[in-house]
Parts: structure tokens; sequence; C-alpha cells
């Protein structure tokens, strides 16, 4: 049976595709009802950080219903919910201490530009309400966090309904927004977001979101040395509060817990999702200090927001097992050198002739593709080049997660790769392999070059 629109009542993502039915999953992979195998090279939407089929996560979700399923967050607690705090409190960055459980990255972001505001207001700056975030940039569908969002094509339709937020320039090296080259540039994408808040005007900015590795929408950004700390001590500068965006990145993806710890920095607000439970059960957070927490207990007695299936005990539990899991197998400590081999392993394809870029952090990848290297021009969005690799991909048994659209919010091309922690370098080399499979069929389909480099067009794998 195959599964598409309008067959059923499955008002499906995508409504021009045609669904494969997984039937289970195990380890980094993918199994369909025909017995296809497919290599989850991206964890879904790098989500699914420990793989898949593990019976010790399904064992503790369980568990856990077989005790209590739900209870609302403002009238019990459970045993789940403050082991899980606990453990988690126990690898935070330093100062972030009070966690408040959600069930999805769009949620945690929401939570975050709230509190901020709150917190303001309980504080006596009223007048601090707007949040500065980065073109380029994802944190959420949610209206509010989809003002935050800097990617253009997602907003475009909804702008009547956007808050007005002002974003700057992400620090994307290999097309300089300003033109310059680093480290002779002195950080300038850093310095110009003090120039966007002095615009603004600093007392109406509460707080300032960024993804310390860009994810899906710019695919992989790794900044520069000295930019971060930049962004914190504007930040300090005007008493505006940092909200670190970890849902991609958070739980070991870049090969430490959170992100923004590779530049030891802590920030005033984090949020996190996505591997937080490997895909097992939704879950997020929004994390904060507690002198924070402690000024809304004092001015007005709590936090005024909330959701049905905030610190959900299954959620909790899912996530308790799945930190324990990453511990026990020492899948931090792992990360790095196999981040190394997996991007030593992705330089191979600058061979291709539409390869531009190869960049990224622990197994959090990404592939940018160019119609002309040296010049690094983009593919026009007309041809959909990254729709041509992901399907070619998918049909040889990869699957990437797409990115479109950064360069000038419409053209732009890049696939991510960003497996499951547990991937051995074995299991690297076959997403290569796979990857040359796939990329020597788009040149063999009649890519278009330009004069010079269709020399390369006869590589084989």
């Amino acid at each position: 049976m195959e599964h598409f629109y309008p067959k059923g009542h499955v008002f499906y993502r995508k409504l021009g595709r045609v669904y494969p039915l997984v039937t289970h999953g195990d380890g980094i992979y993918l199994y369909d009802e025909k017995g296809k195998r497919y290599i989850d090279g991206s964890g879904g939407a790098l989500v699914a950080n420990i793989g898949h089929g593990h019976s010790e996560i399904f064992q503790k979700m369980m568990e856990q219903m077989g005790k209590v399923g739900y209870v609302h967050g403002t009238q019990f607690t459970t045993r789940s919910i403050e082991e899980y705090a606990e453990a988690l409190g126990r690898i935070l960055p330093e100062g972030l201490e009070k966690i408040y459980f959600l069930s999805g990255g769009s949620e945690s972001v929401e939570a975050a530009i709230k509190f901020a505001r709150q917190y303001f207001l309980d504080s006596g700056q009223a007048q601090r309400w707007r949040v500065v975030a980065r073109w380029h940039s994802y944190h959420g569908n949610t209206l509010g966090a989809l003002s935050l969002t800097g990617r253009i094509g997602m907003r475009k339709p909804y702008l009547p309904l956007l808050i007005d937020f002002p974003h700057f320039s992400p620090p994307y090296c290999y097309r300089c927004p300003f033109s310059l080259s680093y480290p002779q540039c002195e950080l300038e994408c850093a310095k110009v977001l003090e120039h966007v808040i002095r615009m603004e005007g600093p007392e109406t900015i509460s707080s300032v979101i960024l993804e310390p590795v860009g994810g899906a929408t710019i695919g992989a950004l790794v900044p520069p040395d000295g930019y971060l700390s930049m962004v914190r001590k504007i930040c300090d500068r005007f008493g505006i509060l940092l909200i670190d965006d970890e849902v991609m990145t958070g739980m070991g993806r870049t090969g430490r817990w959170f992100a923004i710890e590779h530049w030891n920095l802590s920030p005033d607000i984090m949020v996190l999702g996505k591997g937080m439970s490997g895909g097992y059960f939704p879950l997020s957070a929004m994390i904060t200090r507690g002198k924070t927490v402690d000024r809304l207990k004092e001015k007005t007695g709590g936090f005024v927001h909330g959701h049905t299936f905030s610190h959900h005990p299954v959620a909790c539990a899912v996530g308790l097992a799945v930190l324990r899991f990453i511990e026990e197998r020492r899948l931090i400590e792992q990360c790095p050198r196999k981040g190394d081999y997996l991007l030593k392993r992705l330089e191979e394809l600058k061979v291709f002739p539409f390869v531009g870029d190869v960049r990224g952090k622990g197994l959090m990848t990404a592939v940018e593709f160019v119609k002309d290297q040296k010049t690094k021009e983009p593919f026009p969005r007309a041809e959909r080049f990254t729709e041509k690799v992901i399907d070619s991909a998918f049909e040889n048994g990869l699957v990437l997660y797409p990115g479109t659209g950064f360069v000038d919010g419409v053209n732009g091309d890049m696939v991510m790769v960003g497996p499951p922690l547990i991937i051995e370098e074995n299991q690297i080399d076959e997403i290569i392999e796979l990857l040359k499979k796939t990329f020597v069929h788009i040149l063999e389909s009649g890519l278009r070059l330009p004069a010079g480099q269709a020399g390369k067009a006869d590589l084989k794998t």
C-alpha cells in the first residue's frame, strides 16, 4: 500500500510526496515495509541522537506509564521529574539551575522570550520586551518563535502575524556579509549586534537569542573564535539577557553536552529539545538562573506561563533514560573523534564541482552546494538542487536533512549530515560511499557546469 495525499485521513507534511512506511529501526538504520534499509544520516532532524530500537529506553517509558502517565504541572510532581532535573542539573553550564520542562523546541523558545519579558517587568523595566535574533536562524514555528526565526521563506506567508523583532547578520565566514576575512575582520559580524541594539534602543531590548552553532537554516555554521564571547560582553554591557538556543546542538551533538561550552561561556537562559529524548518522546526545556526565578517569585509569585504537557512524568523518565544511555556509553567523549573523521571524509566530496563548503562541529555537519566553486555562485532556487540531492540519496538508502534559501533569502542549497552519536567509523564510510554514489548520479543526470569545471563531471565512486 502506498501512502500519499489525498489517500486516507493523514494530513501529510509534504502533499506531493509518497511516504514509505517505516516498520522498525535498529541503531543508525531504518527499515520500511518493503524491507528496504535506510541509513538515518541525519537522525531525522538531528533528533535521534542515540539511534533507534533501544529496549532500555522503552522499558523506562513503560515503567513510568505503569506508575502514572500524567499529572498537571501545577498540582503534582513525580519522582521521574525530580530525578531527571537533578541529573540534568549536574551537567548544565555554570549558573544554570532551574529547569522548566516542555514538549517541543518551539515551546521552549516561547517560554524563554516570555520569561525574559516577565523578568524585566518584575524588575521595574517594563519597556524591555524586544528580542534580537539573527537572520538565517531557526528558533521554531509558533508565532513568537517564528518572529525570531531568520529564515525568509518560513516567515513570508505569516508576516502580518509576526512581532517586529530586530535581526542581525550571522557569522557566515564562507560568504561574509561584510566582504571581510577572519581574523582581519575583527569580528564585524559580532560588532554589528551592538550597532543594532543602539539603533533600536537598548532600553527596549530584553534579550538576544542565537544558536551557538547555526542549525538547519544555514547548515552547521561554526562561529569564529571570539565571536560568542564578544556577543556575551555586548549583552552584559547593556544589561541584556543572552538566550542560548541549543535545541539542535544540545545533548552532545557537537562533542560537548552543550555547544556553548566549546567557548567556555554560560548564558542567562538556555533552551533544549530534540536530543533530550532522542526522539522517543516529545520533550524540551527552558533553563535559567536561580536568581532570575527568585525575582519572579518575589514580585509576581510565579511564571505567568504554562502548557498542558509541561513537566510530563513519562517524558522526563525517557529523558533520564537517554541521558544515562549517553553517559554509560561515553558518547560525548567519543563524539569529537567521530566528528573529525566525518569531516575528513566529507572533505573528499570537494572534488565534485558543485560542493562549495564542508563545515561543522562534532556530529553536526553540512555540505553546501554551489553552481561555481570559484565564485561561490549559488544554484538558482528554480533548479531545486537540494531536493535533487535529497531524493537521490533517499533512493540510495541514505536519509539527509535539507536546507535552502540561506544565501539571499531565496537561493542557497545544502544538506546536513548528523547521524546518531552511536555511529562507528565503518558506518561513516557507508554514508560517504552513498553520498559519492548520489553525487555521481547528479552529474550523470545532465547537470550544467560552468566552463572549466566540466572535466570534473567524469568522477566515479
